[in-house]
């Protein structure tokens, strides 16, 4: 597209010189003057812009089906070349009905016996553990300050660490640090062991959601795509995350909240979206110092001085911007987090589609609105009333200029510093100043992460969507995006494959959101110029522009009919095959064991194995091995599987070591499980 707008609609858009004779009203440049602005109106020239939008479109749609077909049919190869997987079989079920006199437990195991006799394995109730977590996350700071202190008394035996025992250390009487933590702990544990009789004994710990097992892809994929119940509110299915996918805290959150929540959210995205106008508006009053000198004569003598006039146009508004940004995608993943999605992949993919929705309103119209307003005052103050249309719709095209430095700031600044990773090296020094004590907290502050979704990817999309935009009102700017993606591809490839640890998996999930979005910004580029066609009195031209929104329309639906299932559902027939192919090596014991602790709360990781006992896991046969090849230490606890219980029990949700084990720091306990596809064995580190 680069090479094509170059050649055909530069040497278009310099051959009329229209902006010459409106010199002396509007603020322009010489990179202005390559646009399309710079045509004179009603002129013959502008079909070679509507023969190149027709060009650009058919390209880039062109380019998404090859896409959308590729990522498909991959998703659907990576699924069925994996090996036994807790996830294939499991089904998250929310909004389970109360019955009087029956436990959540005892409902699931009776509803899904009568209604899925032949497929129906197992299940694992939920409990709301949140504040059990809390503690546990309390203790843990404990603890390390007591291993802090007790390791500077080790260095230094003849001067012990003391403290005040008021709040936050600030006031009160000087005591001994390491008594003083030592007490503490002690008084929390208390608490831990209440809080953990209440989990265990109380009924209203368990929450009315279960992860229910099935002994096929096939059964799982039936329950999870179908309705249960004649009441479409109750028994609400679903295919369960990837155990280190899930995040625990949210599933606590009553269901019937989640639509309150995300109206709530929704009104606050929207307030937040344009509470940043403000700044942002101010920002791109900077990006033209020559219109702002027209309106304050008084700025002149400042801003005539070579250096500030440099900085403050070229510099400034990208560098300004980004700082206003730096904050927001923290702020979203809060607010996703509120809404109650139970997966991480789903937050990210949430909070992504949130910035992104903030970068179109305030990144992109808001810069040419705001920037607009401010840079062409002058000629809006003294011209009538029906001129405005024709100024706004000039002066558009002349933003390129400050997306050409923020491409340079942000873009290729950004890439720059994402290779280097200066950002993670200053935290990292940070953290070891002020919050490192022990060598476990020093792990924890070298962690590179994974890739930051909510972030990366609405800036990307960005891009696309101001090379769409620009490519036929402002060609000029597509080399700037062309180095940007050329730079980004070979940086984020290192990344991700030397640098980023992955944190789930989600099998291309996030790719019909990235489709949709760049259609959104095909159909943004179609409107643009036709509204910029109007301002030029090309009205003739309207009804040839208007066909390319409904075509694009019409084409995004038939990718979405025709693709996004892959990403929405499991065909049966994929289960079908997949179950065939690992009947041979499978029976319904083994896969009892394999699944029947794979999403246990990881509160009970830490629990006493009486305690187990009482919640329905019984550890008197299976055991798991520790690493060294030993038996487990008072804080690690074998579970064990009850093979000859009858199917008709009640809880039927039996506890065996899953033989694949998934990566993820329990919120509740310090135990790391790491996933190893080779071996398909549990590692515990403590």
């Amino acid at each position: 597209m680069a090479a094509v707008a170059l050649v055909v609609l530069i040497p278009v858009n310099v051959s009329d010189g229209t902006l010459y004779s409106l010199n002396k009203d509007l603020v322009i440049s010489n990179i202005d003057k390559l646009s399309i602005s710079n045509v004179r109106s009603k002129s013959i020239k502008f079909f070679f812009h509507i023969s190149m939008q027709y060009l650009f479109t058919f390209w880039t749609c062109c380019l998404l089906y090859k896409e959308y077909s590729r990522v498909a049919s991959m998703r659907l190869r990576f699924l069925a070349s994996q090996g036994r997987r807790a996830e294939q079989f499991t089904v998250l079920v929310r909004n389970i009905p109360h019955v009087s006199g029956r436990s959540t437990s005892d409902s699931v195991e009776s509803f899904f016996s009568k209604n899925h006799p032949e497929h129906y394995l197992c299940h694992q109730a939920v409990y709301n553990a949140n504040k059990f977590a809390r503690l546990v996350r309390k203790r843990n700071r404990l603890q390390n300050w007591l291993d802090y202190n007790q390791l500077k008394f080790e260095r230094n035996p003849e001067k012990r660490q003391r403290r005040k025992n008021g709040f936050l250390g600030l006031w009160g009487e000087k005591i001994d640090s390491i008594d003083f933590y030592k007490h503490q702990i002690k008084e929390l544990d208390k608490k831990l062991t209440m809080e953990r009789q209440k989990v265990l004994k109380d009924p209203k710990a368990i929450i009315p959601a279960a992860f229910v097992s099935f002994n096929s892809r096939w059964g799982a994929a039936v329950c999870a795509q179908t309705q249960q119940s004649k009441n479409p509110t109750l028994w609400l299915t679903k295919w369960a995350p990837e155990p280190r996918d899930i995040y625990w805290k949210n599933l606590a959150i009553p269901y019937v909240s989640l639509t309150i929540r995300r109206f709530i959210i929704s009104v606050a995205v929207f307030a937040l979206i344009f509470f940043y106008m403000i700044p942002i508006a101010f920002v791109q009053s900077l990006a033209n110092l020559e219109g702002l000198e027209k309106v304050a004569p008084f700025l002149r003598p400042v801003t005539e001085l070579k250096f500030i006039k440099s900085f403050l146009q070229g510099f400034l508004p990208g560098l300004a911007l980004k700082i206003f940004l730096f904050a927001l995608p923290t702020i979203l993943m809060i607010m996703s987090k509120v809404e109650g999605y139970v997966a991480k992949s789903t937050l990210e993919r949430k909070a992504a589609a949130k910035y992104y929705y903030f970068m179109l309103v305030n990144v992109f119209l808001g810069s040419i609105i705001a920037g607009t307003a401010f840079q062409q005052l002058r000629a809006f103050l003294h011209q009538s009333a029906t001129q405005i249309p024709r100024t706004i719709g000039v002066s558009i095209p002349m933003k390129a200029t400050f997306f050409i430095t923020y491409i340079m700031v942000d873009g290729w600044a950004g890439i720059a510093s994402e290779i280097l990773r200066l950002k993670p090296l200053v935290i990292f020094h940070l953290k070891n100043m002020f919050i490192v004590k022990t060598e476990r907290d020093r792990v924890k502050a070298m962690d590179p992460g994974s890739v930051d979704f909510p972030e990366t990817l609405p800036s990307l999309q960005l891009y696309f969507l101001l090379g769409l935009v620009y490519a036929v009102v402002t060609p000029i700017l597509l080399p700037f995006i062309l180095v940007f993606f050329a730079f980004a591809y070979f940086v984020y490839r290192h990344q991700v494959i030397n640098v980023y640890n992955q944190q789930y998996e989600s099998a291309g999930a996030f790719w019909p959101h990235v489709h949709s979005r760049i259609i959104w910004s095909l159909l943004i580029s179609q409107l643009l110029l036709m509204g910029l066609l109007s301002t030029k009195k090309a009205a003739n031209s309207t009804p040839l522009i208007i066909v390319l929104p409904i075509l694009t329309l019409a084409f995004h639906n038939y990718c979405k009919n025709r693709f996004e299932p892959a990403f929405r559902k499991y065909p049966l027939e994929e289960a079908m095959d997949k179950d065939l192919e690992d009947r041979p090596s499978e029976s319904d014991v083994n896969l009892k064991s394999f699944l029947a602790d794979a999403y246990l709360h990881p509160i009970f990781r830490s629990f006493e194995e009486v305690e187990l006992v009482e919640v329905g896991v019984d550890k008197s046969q299976a055991h798991i091995p520790s690493p060294s090849g030993s038996s487990s230490s008072s804080s690690h606890h074998d579970i064990h599987h009850h093979e000859d219980k009858p199917s008709h029990s009640v809880h039927h949700h039996e506890y065996e070591p899953p033989s694949n084990v998934y990566h993820y720091e329990a919120e509740v306990s310090s135990n790391v499980y790491e996933y190893d596809t080779e071996s398909y064995r549990n590692v515990y580190h403590y």
